[in-house]
């Protein structure tokens, strides 16, 4: 018989989430709400979403939690920034497959499938971080943001990325947007990095100091009791961030957005929508004016 709080075995060895998990946590349809923007982009600027190409998380007891992206905090807020007029590149660390949560895709939203489809092949065959570093780390490089989606697997090979580092602290030089939702603020840890802080001023972290809103490791503790992870987490995200100057302002994850400066940040997959349209209109209150 089933237990209903046991994480479930993949054919690779890794855990996806329990039955009773997928139920609480998870739905076959989003709450996106179509927004039409009346002052859609009409530039050339675009936005590079940076995700995660690794699926395995090695957890406190040694099993493997089956990651990647979650697909709602990432289609989701991308179909907002379509509709505003952004067009969206998408990279990886090495080029590697974009890895996604495929148990949390949500099947019966057409909307949102619709978009997957259409960009699977993109999500198959992303950018190479590094020869974005190469190439477009420049002041006349068409950017204006650049996204974190969420999902554990953004706490995977970004954090310890040099070239996403580099990326940011860019970024920050050209006053563009970063965008980070739910676990996706595990990238910017990567402008801590040495390598990536290469040539500046000791000056503390990039985000000292900044208000956001990210997944709570007070959620992350509790997760298992339920078979949502299959294990305690390797590290804590809030922890990391906090201990290094980040004002973390939110203790749930129910929803919640927050923008600080040009830090735009959310609390989960309860917040794709909001996120997407927060992201959205920020860009816009600033490109059209």
């Amino acid at each position: 018989m089933r237990n209903p709080l046991s994480p479930q075995v993949e054919s690779d060895g890794t855990y996806r989430p329990s039955w009773l998990a997928m139920k609480l946590a998870t739905k076959d349809t989003t709450d996106y709400d179509g927004h039409v923007y009346t002052n859609a982009y009409q530039g050339a600027l675009k936005i590079l979403m940076i995700c995660t190409e690794q699926k395995a998380m090695t957890m406190g007891n040694g099993k493997a939690f089956s990651t990647g992206n979650h697909p709602v905090e990432m289609l989701v807020p991308m179909l907002h920034l379509r509709a505003a007029g952004f067009e969206i590149d998408i990279a990886t660390p090495t080029g590697a497959p974009v890895q996604i949560e495929m148990w949390a895709m949500p099947e019966k939203d057409e909307t949102v499938m619709g978009l997957y489809d259409e960009l699977k092949p993109r999500f198959d065959s992303p950018m190479v971080l590094s020869d974005f570093v190469s190439e477009s780390l420049t002041d006349t490089s068409p950017y204006c943001a650049v996204f974190l989606p969420g999902g554990h697997g953004a706490m995977l090979g970004l954090p310890d990325n040099a070239d996403l580092g580099k990326i940011l602290h860019w970024a920050r030089d050209r006053d563009l947007h970063t965008l980070a939702l739910c676990h996706g603020p595990g990238g910017l840890l990567a402008a801590d990095l040495p390598a990536a802080r290469e040539g500046r001023a000791d000056d503390g972290f990039l985000y000292e100091g900044y208000e956001m809103v990210v997944f709570p490791d007070s959620v992350d503790k509790q997760t298992p009791r339920i078979g949502y992870l299959p294990g305690p987490m390797p590290w804590w995200l809030c922890e990391r961030l906090t201990g290094l100057g980040v004002n973390i302002i939110n203790t749930k994850s129910n929803g919640m957005t927050h923008i600080d400066r040009k830090l735009v940040s959310g609390d989960g997959p309860q917040a794709a929508n909001a996120f997407g349209r927060l992201a959205a209109d920020s860009l816009l209150d600033e490109l059209n004016t």
